[in-house]
């Protein structure tokens, strides 16, 4: 009786001792074979479905469908009472899980199956006991088996409880977590719609994407028309992101001419190149540690994509002259008013850098397409206004509104923003806007009033006869430069008008200025 009893503590001490469901089964089958010298002993657990048992040492026939009576597993689940089961009933059995388990048990002559029920009635498992000496009631009725029963039910329930618990911490954890991204995602929009306005489905959604896209490293390109506020979204982006402290490049690769965009974009040393009496550092090492926004990235030359398409690979560069190679650690940003889809077909930008420049793509909607952001957009810009001048307007009057609902904006929200700087300087302070004083009629007839087509003669001069062109590409930009040249001198000289009724952004016309010795006089 002593020897049973210290031999209880000690099992019993085993069994307290697990911390995981898995190790306290496989310590109870180990303990109950050396107790009662059982050939074998399996301990099955039943799933929260209550469908199929589990043995974890059994790894490829280690599960038992309870529906399945090809197997004596359901008959005990479903009757909830014990059996024997002899080696020569379980020879019948075609049941391959089953056969398996007997071959892991040696074949004993005889198998005790006994259901482990917790307090309540659910039923955890089942025991099944191996033994070539069918002494079952001797065995079952020790004080010792039943002891050791039941504080395995005792600690089987605990580990599931346990299990349940911790279950229930993570997915608390998770829910939370989801809920605090989301509340920080819309916290985050809130403050974005401060600079990108707008309460259309296509303007929320776009801040949403500025937000994630700013919470990842992958490089951004962001697509539109002209004036639509790419640069914006550029901004947001960095301003959201990880890398806000860090400066923010801006590259306008229509801007520069082509023999200068390699130079200021890698930098050179000195005597690199006629001219470079001093060394200069690159605008990408100067992106160093926050964000290089590429604007116009379609106007790049094919013999700097492949430059660039390689620094994005590696981060590496060579300033123009330098024998060795520098890091740079920026997120890159790009945008473009083209269609590179078309570019791509005709040759004129890389399939491969394309792909690597739209890891994330935002498209922004034109103005046009959103119309129900047009009187946030206007008050908006009344309100800056007011800022900048201490004074003006009070508002825009629904007259005023539904001129301008009648708009295309071919500028997009640039544009918008110049009618309305117009308008506001017209308007007494204190008035609102009203539809006179928005001057869209000169708009819409600039192409078709007589002083226009005035201005613009049939043939422009130093832009050949069709009968004479013998180099079309040379004509062509002779007609490029002519038209330039007219339309600023419509204007006298404001790029920023003649830019925008050419549908160009300014710093394009400026290049192109640039290109063909156009002057504003």
């Amino acid at each position: 009786m002593q020897t049973e009893l210290h031999t209880g503590i000690d099992l019993a001490v085993a069994l307290i001792r697990q911390d995981n469901l898995p190790a306290l089964l496989k310590t109870a089958t180990r303990q109950l074979e050396n107790a009662f010298g059982l050939t074998r002993c399996w301990a099955l657990e039943l799933d929260l479905s209550g469908r199929t048992l589990h043995c974890a040492e059994l790894d490829q026939h280690g599960e038992f469908d309870c529906g399945d009576f090809s197997h004596p597993f359901a008959h005990v689940l479903q009757s909830g009472k014990p059996r024997e089961l002899t080696r020569a009933a379980s020879y019948r059995l075609d049941h391959s899980g089953f056969q398996a388990l007997l071959d892991a048990s040696d074949r004993p002559r005889s198998f005790w199956l006994e259901p482990i029920k917790g307090d309540d009635g659910r039923t955890l498992g089942i025991l099944v006991l191996c033994h070539d000496e069918p002494e079952w009631d001797g065995i079952t009725a020790m004080p010792l088996y039943q002891g050791l029963k039941q504080l395995l039910t005792h600690q089987w329930v605990s580990q599931l409880q346990n299990r349940d618990q911790v279950w229930q911490r993570r997915l608390l954890k998770r829910s939370l977590d989801h809920l605090h991204d989301a509340e920080t995602v819309r916290r985050r929009c809130e403050q974005l719609a401060g600079s990108l306005v707008g309460g259309s489905a296509d303007m929320v959604n776009l801040r949403s994407q500025i937000i994630r896209a700013a919470g990842s490293q992958l490089s951004v390109l962001v697509q539109g028309e002209t004036g639509c506020g790419k640069d914006l979204v550029a901004k947001g982006i960095h301003e959201f992101s990880d890398r806000a402290n860090g400066p923010l490049v801006v590259v306008n690769c229509a801007a520069i001419p082509d023999t200068l965009l390699e130079s200021e974009l890698f930098g050179h040393t000195k005597g690199a190149f006629s001219g470079a009496d001093k060394a200069k550092e690159g605008l990408l090492a100067q992106a160093d540690g926050g964000t290089l926004f590429l604007d116009e990235i379609g106007d790049m030359p094919m013999a700097l994509q492949s430059k660039l398409l390689r620094v994005l690979e590696s981060r590496q560069f060579r300033p123009l002259g330098a024998q060795q190679e520098q890091h740079s650690d920026f997120r890159l940003v790009a945008a473009t008013h083209q269609p590179l889809q078309q570019s791509i077909e005709d040759g004129s930008f890389r399939r491969d850098l394309f792909y690597r420049l739209s890891q994330f793509p935002l498209r922004v909607t034109p103005l046009r397409d959103r119309p129900e952001d047009l009187a946030p957009l206007c008050r908006h810009f009344i309100s800056l206004y007011q800022q900048r001048e201490g004074a003006g307007p009070m508002g825009i009057s629904s007259h005023a509104l539904h001129t301008l609902s009648g708009y295309a904006f071919p500028g997009n929200v640039r544009e918008l923003r110049n009618i309305l700087e117009f308008a506001c300087l017209q308007t007494p302070v204190g008035d609102d806007i009203q539809p006179e004083v928005l001057r869209l009629d000169d708009l819409f007839s600039d192409q078709q009033s007589p002083a226009f087509q005035e201005a613009v003669p049939a043939t422009l001069p130093g832009v050949p006869v069709a009968d004479d062109i013998r180099d079309l590409k040379a004509a062509a930009q002779a007609f490029e430069a002519a038209v330039i040249r007219e339309r600023l001198r419509q204007y006298d000289g404001n790029r920023t008008q003649a830019a925008e009724s050419l549908g160009l952004p300014k710093r394009t016309l400026a290049h192109k200025c640039l290109k063909y010795q156009v002057s504003e006089e």
